[in-house]
């Protein structure tokens, strides 16, 4: 990082690197919380220390409530900009540190839609975790587009929520990707149907809505797709005195400390196991 940034006049840094697969992460919480986390925490350190105009992290719905160890490492993440939105108000840096959370992203690595066409060339059947599953999505295009607006509208310290439109049922997405392929969906009222639909039950830490925001408050913008949240965060010093603590159990594999301490950092985190 240092080399890039020394190397690049960069003024605006969009971060959105992240384990985002949610069975991976969960399989894999130790590497997944250090990965999602401290290079959160890296970038925001070296966007700090070359004065960089704005840095944007891009958020999940995932992040709020959290059900899975990828969403609460995506809302540590949020904690870690807000930190150092706070700190930078203290000082003579004039980065804005700024977030940005929205919904699915149609067509992206690990979504729904390139593994439905898969399995719709396959022959079937289409495997949905849940009927009542239902998402947001946005394409790849909008997505783009109002992040980099939003990106303009921040103030240091931002939470913006993307107007992610009407929720979808994935069953009603894979009954229409089944209809543009010109096949028919199979089923008890048409068994000869080309493709069936089987529902395989939900997988670890996954929620069957999202939500956008933590509290019911958001703001209207100059853009009528982008909100404003409006959100308690924690102080930067107790923030970044449980990263350490979190750092060190990291290390030691210390499954039982992590989760306190991520309890501790995300109380409305969803675990039986803490």
């Amino acid at each position: 990082l240092t080399s890039l940034f020394e190397k690049f006049s960069i003024n605006l840094v969009l971060h959105a690197a992240a384990y985002k697969h949610v069975p991976l992460v969960e399989e894999n919480p130790v590497i997944g919380l250090e990965n999602n986390i401290f290079s959160t925490m890296a970038i925001c350190e070296a966007s700090q220390k070359f004065n960089v105009e704005k840095l944007v992290l891009i958020s999940s719905d995932k992040a709020v409530r959290p059900t899975n160890i990828m969403g609460v490492s995506k809302r540590i993440s949020e904690l870690i900009v807000q930190g150092f939105s706070e700190n930078t108000k203290n000082s003579k840096n004039s980065t804005i540190f700024s977030i940005v959370r929205f919904g699915n992203v149609l067509g992206s690595s690990g979504s729904v839609v390139p593994l439905f066409r898969e399995q719709i060339n396959k022959g079937g059947p289409i495997t949905i975790t849940d009927k009542n599953m239902v998402r947001y999505f946005m394409t790849i295009e909008e997505a783009s587009n109002l992040v980099i607006q939003a990106s303009s509208l921040a103030i240091s310290g931002d939470i913006l929520l993307l107007d992610m439109g009407s929720p979808l049922y994935i069953r009603e997405l894979a009954e229409k990707m089944i209809t543009l392929a010109g096949l028919t969906l199979k089923n008890e009222n048409n068994p000869k149907g080309d493709i069936e639909i089987s529902y395989i039950g939900k997988r670890p830490g996954e929620k069957l809505y999202e939500e956008l925001l933590i509290s019911a408050k958001s703001e209207k913008t100059s853009h009528p797709l982008i909100f404003k949240a409006r959100e308690e965060f924690i102080p930067s010093k107790f923030l970044f005195n449980k990263l350490k603590e979190l750092k060190e159990s990291l290390s030691n594999f210390n499954l039982k400390n992590i989760f306190l301490i991520l309890k501790d950092l995300v109380p409305e985190w969803e675990n039986s196991e803490v």
